[in-house]
This record gives structure tokens, C-alpha cells and sequence, in this order.
């Protein structure tokens, strides 16, 4: 069903109007991509304005109508103001992320600022003035107002002495989002908690470790799309690597400090 209040007719997935973040590259990209269609209106941003340009043009070529904007998620007015210019969204992915190891060493305590500022408080510079907008929009027939998705990963159920910063901020995304939902439903938005294992990415492109079960971004984009339009509160993918996150999870603290810390890039 589509959703909002203009039901002109869009092919494949039921969203008219989508707005995406980091979509430059990776999996914002082939979200971009996935979407992409005539009669549907997409809102693309991301940081570097060559390779956003690309993304756009890849979307107009398959019909979208496009509009894209360079900025930082870490700047809150530059965020709501593009949130805004949207004019609607039946769909607002906050997918802009940034991620580092610690080489097996200590993690620098300006990566660990900037990973939390662009993983967590980015994505919130985004979604709150979404559901503000959603909230004040009708609702289309399935009764639905809006829906926002953030891009957390499976490494956000596990502390991985690898990758502090970026396990901790996707852990905090993934709650937060995953709780809102709940109250957010009374206004008539779902909110996802997006969590995908290794996808080839330039994020995890330097990792020199095995990935496993590693996936191409257009697959990744395809699962996420599809765990979204079947109302999933959390979507994970893959099951193994999550169920190997979980019970790695589970494992008590002091087992997970004699894991190696030489991680550059975890799931996500």
C-alpha cells in the first residue's frame, strides 16, 4: 500500500517519497539505486558531492525524480533544513556512518568523538526532524504516516574490543530506535533498526581479516527494503553472523577482553 497522501502509481517498493543519507556510496548507494523508479521522488545526501552526483545521476537514468545535497550529518541545522526541503517523506533512511579499529591499539579519543557524532547523534540530526514532519503528515491507507529506518549493524550486540566506538554507537542507534518505535506507532510512524553483517563497502574495504559471509551492497539494499516493507521493528541479516553475534554477546566480559583487538572495520 502506498503511504502518505499523494497514491500516484510508483513501481516496485510502496514508498513515493524517500529520503536517504550517506548515500554516495555503499550501501546508501544501492538503497538509491533499489529504489529508483519512475513516479518516485528521492532525496539524496552525502558528504562527498562528486560521488553523490553519480548516485543521482544512476537514479534519474532509471527514471526517479532526484534531488541531492552535500552536508554533514554532524551539522544539526544543515540536516533539518534538508529534512524539511523534502517537503514530505513516506520513507527517511539514516544511513551516513563512519567507522575505524583500533589496530590493536588504544582508540584515539578524537575517533571515538567523531564515530559517536556521526553514528549517533548524526543519525538523530536527521530522524528527529523527520518524525516531526512525519507526524504532522496524513496518514495513507494502510494507516501509516511515515517510516524511518537507521542503519545500525550486528556489531552493536557485541563489545567488540576491536571496534569500541563504532559497537557502542550502533548498539545505542539500534535500542533507540527499536524503543521509540513503540510510541512512535501511536503516532502512526514505524520506526527500523537496521542490521546488516559485512557488506563490501570502501568502509570495509582496508579490513585484512576474514569477513564472513560478506555480500554485495545491492543485496544488503534488497534485504534491507524488504525487512522495512514487511513492518520489521529490527531487521538483521545475515542469520548466521547474527546468531554468532549474539552468542558471542552473551559471553561474559571478561572472556571478550582476551579477543584481539586488531579490527579495522566490524559488521555494517
Amino acid at each position: 500500500m502506498m503511504q502518505g497522501a499523494d497514491t500516484q502509481r510508483v513501481e516496485g517498493w510502496p514508498w513515493r517519497r524517500a529520503a536517504i543519507t550517506g548515500a554516495s556510496s555503499g550501501l546508501g548507494a544501492a538503497l538509491a539505486r533499489e529504489l529508483a523508479a519512475p513516479g518516485r521522488v528521492l532525496h539524496l545526501a552525502g558528504r562527498d558531492a562528486a560521488r553523490l552526483a553519480a548516485t543521482a545521476a544512476a537514479c534519474r537514468a532509471a527514471g526517479a525524480e532526484v534531488s541531492e545535497t552535500a552536508f554533514d550529518v554532524t551539522d544539526a541545522a544543515a540536516a533539518s533544513e534538508w529534512v524539511g526541503a523534502t517537503g514530505g517523506l513516506d520513507l527517511l533512511i539514516a544511513n551516513a556512518g563512519t567507522s575505524a579499529g583500533t589496530g590493536g591499539t588504544r582508540e584515539a579519543p578524537g575517533q571515538v568523538a567523531r564515530i559517536f557524532a556521526v553514528n549517533l547523534t548524526g543519525a538523530l540530526n536527521t530522524i528527529m526532524p523527520g518524525l516531526e514532519m512525519m507526524r504532522a503528515q496524513p496518514p495513507g491507507p494502510d494507516g501509516i504516516r511515515g517510516r524511518v529506518a537507521a542503519i545500525a549493524s550486528i556489531a552493536a550486540f557485541v563489545a567488540s574490543p576491536g571496534a569500541p566506538a563504532y559497537s557502542a554507537s550502533k548498539a545505542a542507534l539500534q535500542r533507540w530506535t527499536e524503543a521509540t518505535d513503540a510510541t512512535a506507532r501511536q503516532d502512526g510512524i514505524r520506526l527500523h533498526a537496521i542490521c546488516p553483517g559485512f557488506i563490501r563497502t570502501p568502509m570495509t574495504a582496508p579490513n585484512t581479516f576474514p569477513m564472513p559471509l560478506l555480500m554485495e551492497p545491492e543485496e544488503a539494499a534488497r534485504r534491507t527494503l524488504t525487512g522495512i516493507a514487511r513492518g520489521k521493528a529490527r531487521v538483521v541479516y545475515p542469520w548466521p553472523v547474527y546468531a554468532a553475534a549474539r552468542l558471542a554477546g552473551a559471553l561474559p566480559p571478561n572472556w571478550l577482553s582476551r579477543l584481539p583487538a586488531k579490527a579495522d572495520s566490524p559488521p555494517g
